[in-house]
């Protein structure tokens, strides 16, 4: 018998079984994949949590009354309270996980809300980072957890802050010395670890400190009932009794059949954790829990290849780009925060550079100047001019199209979509690229066309909640021993993105409300 059992081993559920635990409850997790971590460990481990301690330390001013006037404006759909409820313990579960983990964290330096000009919008950012973990922190467990989504070569750790800057590396000093810092890195003592991975291994550290077992291989198949309220779950045919239940087990991003129903769309462009299949969700469902944002995912460009698909970051803002549609037209800004270019897709989707783009930046991974692997024949299409290339991707409009860009580059406004205008365009633009770091033109062959299709880092819509991480049914009232975080609750959020992290920030704060209300704790 336990008091507390979290299903799921992600962020989410890893920071609400701290509490607990911290707390003195009787404290299991169990994990249906056969690593710990979920897709928190395939992140980059920001976390967007506004007025908190790190970045007030790094001197960048805020307020309480900033940020609920961003989220009031950018997730206005979203109820009040739920928003308040993120805004108001958010800094004191960084706080708590901080006090009770070998985490430590930094500011990501101006990396800009990703819509920093709403009202209460930061320009320099809200989000913090894990800085890189020694493993030997936590020991031999560091073998059970999920590998990350971009493997690296052995040694080779890098920060979301390093990020911005390696795809910079042939056109900035900043490029060559973030390569030689992460180089050097492989000389420290000990393995180190950085983004998801430092996030995951940390909070697993925090936990194995307070006697926590997270219980592998061990997928929840239902809900176990007594009394009228939840009392614990069922492993297959083995009951797990407990006082209270919270259901952390990612969103549904892997469950065909429920993406067919709700998105219209399959599973192959996720880069969620395999194991993500809307176990929490469903069993919650069964229970009699109201769901919202069921059509919703954490949606971003990418592009389909052979090992999986590649989620676009820093590639579509970088100058010398454009994105078409299906007869060649651009229909967005390239730059735009990646939900809303998603939002904006309708059917085939390229992305063209010119070699000029092609042998400054890199793509996919692949380093300036270096050929794209043939294996990727399927979605890069090459061709000596842009007519040839239109005509082998069949875009008709693609010359007027890139005429027409070109001449916005020129005076460095780009009058139709307003790419770099934003501060967070500029986040990933080339500072070194005049007069705007994100448009150059395209005028250089070979041409590239690469296919575009909306991926996600996973769904984000699941099981209603109060402003306690408590389920809720359809007429409000409670699910007495049932609560949900991360992408198993319906995200506050809403439809929109507020900044890096605004995955992983919410999730964990709902966490920490899940073990604050079950323990009666204090912040």
């Amino acid at each position: 018998m336990y008091d507390v059992i979290v299903v799921g081993s992600g962020a989410a559920g890893m920071t609400a079984a701290l509490c607990t635990a911290q707390h003195g409850l009787r404290t299991l997790v169990v994990e249906k994949a056969e690593h710990f971590g979920g897709s928190t460990a395939r992140s980059g481990g920001g976390i967007w949590v506004p007025n908190n301690h790190v970045v007030a330390a790094a001197g960048r001013p805020d307020s309480p009354e900033q940020a609920s006037s961003y989220l009031e404006h950018i997730a206005r759909d979203v109820p009040a309270e739920l928003r308040e409820a993120f805004l108001d313990a958010g800094p004191a579960m960084l706080a708590f996980v901080v006090a009770h983990t070998p985490l430590k964290f930094r500011w990501v330096r101006d990396y800009a809300d990703y819509y920093p000009e709403a009202p209460g919008g930061q320009p320099r950012g809200r989000s913090v980072e894990p800085l890189p973990f020694n493993t030997k922190q936590l020991g031999e467990e560091i073998k059970d957890l999920e590998p990350p989504y971009v493997p690296t070569p052995a040694g080779i750790v890098i920060t979301q802050s390093d990020y911005k800057w390696l795809t910079l590396i042939g056109r900035h000093p900043r490029g060559l010395l973030t390569a030689l810092k992460v180089f050097a890195r492989r000389f420290l003592p000990g393995r180190r670890l950085t983004m998801g991975q430092a996030l995951s291994a940390g909070l697993r550290a925090g936990l194995k400190a307070l006697n926590v077992e997270v219980r592998l291989n061990t997928a929840m198949t239902d809900l176990h009932y007594e009394n009228g309220r939840v009392a614990g779950i069922l492993v297959g045919e083995k009951l797990i009794l407990a006082e209270h239940v919270v259901l952390a087990a990612g969103g549904f991003e892997n469950n065909e059949q429920l993406r067919k129903q709700h998105q219209d769309i399959g599973t192959e462009w996720t880069v969620g954790a395999k194991a993500n299949t809307g176990d929490g969700i469903e069993a919650g469902l069964r229970a009699g829990a109201a769901v919202g944002l069921m059509e919703e995912a954490w949606w971003g460009p990418s592009v389909p290849l052979p090992r999986g698909p590649f989620f676009l970051l820093a590639e579509r803002s970088l100058p010398g780009c454009v994105l078409v549609d299906s007869t060649g037209q651009r229909f967005v800004n390239e730059a735009a925060p990646y939900i809303d270019v998603v939002k904006a897709m309708n059917g085939k989707t390229w992305l063209v550079f010119d070699h000029a783009y092609r042998s400054r930046y890199p793509f996919c991974g692949i380093p300036p100047r270096r050929p794209l692997p043939r294996r990727w024949k399927d979605s890069v299409l090459t061709a000596p001019s842009l007519e040839e290339l239109a005509q082998e991707a069949d875009l008709p409009n693609l010359i007027d199209t890139v005429r027409r860009f070109n001449t916005l580059t020129v005076e460095g406004k780009d009058t139709d979509f307003h790419r770099g205008d934003s501060a967070y365009d500029r986040y990933y633009g080339d500072p070194r690229n005049h007069p705007n770091p994100n448009l150059a033109p395209l005028t250089t062959g070979p041409f590239y066309a690469v296919k575009i299709v909306p991926g996600d880092l996973g769904t984000k819509g699941g099981l209603k909640t109060d402003t306690r991480a408590r389920v809720l049914r359809e007429d409000g009232s409670v699910i007495d021993g049932l609560y949900a975080a991360g992408n198993t609750m319906a995200s506050v959020m809403g439809h929109t993105y507020a900044g890096a992290g605004a995955t992983l920030g919410p999730a964990m704060t709902f966490g920490y409300l899940a073990g604050l209300d079950i323990t009666g704790g204090t912040r």
